[in-house]
């Protein structure tokens, strides 16, 4: 798991931290990793670290100073070092000391540290650090806009992110590599910060700190939550997930979910609907009731509203009317809008919603009343906007966009960090809300439910864009550092469009492999 912590909680557990080191040290920890990370990065790229040009843009205080000593480092190597100042009065004079005593140039002159900045193998941004807020300041909005042939490494944070929330206030600095010390930041997890912080490198500088509210699951996590069948299962002990959804309109969106639903664990699918006959064609192993679901059998969990049209309102009301958990999806989401929390009021069995950001916004309006806010402005902020939904409906929320982002009432949060812009396909979130309320059905609490489904749904969707090998796209520092010299590594997103059943058909290969992954790195 990928724990990340809050900048003040970071903040006192390097205070406690200081407080029994001698003077300097936790800097020196922190200047000594990102300096390996930038020499790696030149050794990969040139062969080697002498000869290569490298900027520090050095702001003010510890973040300045992290980058000046990691500066002095390489030059210590035989790298060209020039430092360039933005905040010459309030300059860490330690680590400039450190950069001129190994021979470092030192610029206050804009045109100076624009040119090198130009003419650079690696650039260490150490502009703003871990409690800047808002975009870059004028001083430093130039080098976000000038042409850079080389890697930029971000120290802590790139400069004009929200380390907190990863919210974009006005001009940044992207970043091909981010260092971050101690712990990940929010920020750099969740869109759109993390478009800026390219690959993310931690470094350990033995912080003491909480349980983090803030958390990316990897393979290991998510496999150890896979439901399997023991000797005693049959299909019912497996858990039954019901489906509602489809109408006359979309009755491919039933076809989906199903799709979604029958790759998540559960022993059995039961469908409610009017699209029971282009259902049972394309899978004839689903249980077909007439009906809603108030008149459906026994089922251990229920996914509302996909493609539901004017039949998601009763579906949704006697979905919620049971004592299962249920996922409200599309349609159902809209319905929810209208009535607002109270329909969820006095439900004991969880409820897990699925909406994009324009839906996040009509629920949102329908939870205080206010006028809806633009889709864009809700993915701007995106972790609050999970949150707030999160607690007004006091339920878990699955946040779907760039970054998928898992939030319980209680504030705490998941980060989902597979998946491709592939995925942004017709028919897709309803493969996801099947797949999700499969995994309820199980027994998996919410979170862990979408959590799981949502890093499977990713998994799936790169699996069908790229073909078996799955990954598709640089990755590591040594996918950047090809990068260096010439265009910057880590943009575009290649492979081949997917529909949504293509993902549905990927599903059993990315469990798969999560599972054996998994199972080969406790060896």
């Amino acid at each position: 798991m990928r724990s990340a912590h809050r900048v003040d909680q970071v903040r006192a557990a390097e205070a406690e931290l200081m407080a029994r080191l001698p003077e300097g040290t936790l800097m020196q920890r922190a200047a000594t990793g990102l300096a390996a990370t930038c020499a790696r990065l030149l050794t990969r790229s040139r062969g080697r670290v002498y000869g290569s040009r490298v900027v520090v843009l050095a702001g003010s205080g510890d973040n300045g100073g992290d980058a000046l000593h990691a500066g002095a480092a390489l030059a210590r190597r035989g790298a060209r070092v020039v430092a360039v100042l933005l905040s010459p009065q309030r300059v860490h004079a330690g680590g400039l000391a450190a950069l001129r005593a190994a021979g470092g140039r030192v610029t206050q002159e804009q045109e100076v540290g624009l040119a090198d900045f130009s003419r650079a193998d690696l650039v260490l941004d150490g502009i703003v650090g871990i409690g800047g807020r808002g975009g870059l300041r004028p001083e430093a909005q130039p080098y976000a806009r000038a042409a850079r042939p080389g890697v930029v490494v971000a120290v802590d944070v790139p400069s004009g992110v929200d380390a907190d929330t990863g919210e974009v206030a006005g001009e940044a600095l992207r970043a091909d590599v981010t260092v971050c010390f101690g712990t990940y930041k929010p920020g750099l997890l969740i869109d759109p910060g993390a478009s800026y912080a390219g690959v993310v490198q931690l470094v350990g500088i033995g912080l003491d700190l909480p349980p983090a509210e803030v958390a990316a699951p990897q393979h290991a996590e998510v496999a150890a939550l896979l439901p399997a069948p023991g000797a005693e299962s049959d299909k019912y002990r497996r858990g039954v997930v019901g489906v509602a959804a489809g109408s006359a309109t979309y009755p491919g969106a039933a076809v989906l979910a199903v799709a979604g639903a029958l790759h998540g664990g559960a022993g059995a699918v039961r469908y409610v609907g009017t699209a029971a006959e282009e259902v049972v064609r394309r899978f004839p192993e689903v249980l077909v009731t007439e009906g809603g679901p108030a008149g459906a059998g026994r089922v251990q969990a229920w996914v509302v509203g996909p493609g539901g049209g004017d039949g998601a309102r009763q579906a949704l009301a006697e979905a919620l009317a049971s004592d299962v958990p249920v996922l409200v999806d599309a349609d159902g989401l809209t319905e929810l809008a209208r009535i607002g929390p109270e329909a969820l009021a006095g439900r004991t069995a969880p409820t897990l919603l699925t909406p994009h950001t324009g839906e996040a916004a009509r629920l949102l309006a329908g939870a205080d009343g206010s006028a809806p806010r633009s889709a864009d402005e809700l993915a701007a902020a995106r972790l609050t906007t999970a949150r707030r939904l999160a607690a007004a409906y006091r339920a878990t929320v699955l946040l779907k966009g760039s970054t998928t982002v898992v939030a319980d009432p209680d504030g705490t949060v998941r980060v989902n960090p597979t998946g491709t812009s592939w995925l942004a396909t017709a028919g897709s979130g309803d493969v996801l809300a099947g797949l999700a309320g499969s995994l309820l059905a199980t027994g998996l609490p919410a979170l862990d439910a979408a959590s799981v489904a949502a890093y499977l749904h990713g998994l799936a969707g790169r699996h069908a864009a790229f073909g078996s090998g799955g990954s598709g796209g640089p990755g590591g520092l040594g996918g950047v550092a090809a990068g260096v010299g010439g265009a910057a590594a880590g943009g575009g997103d290649w492979g081949a469009p997917v529909t949504a059943l293509q993902v549905a058909g990927a599903l059993p290969a990315v469990w798969r492999d999560v599972r054996a992954s998994a199972g080969s790195a406790g060896k």
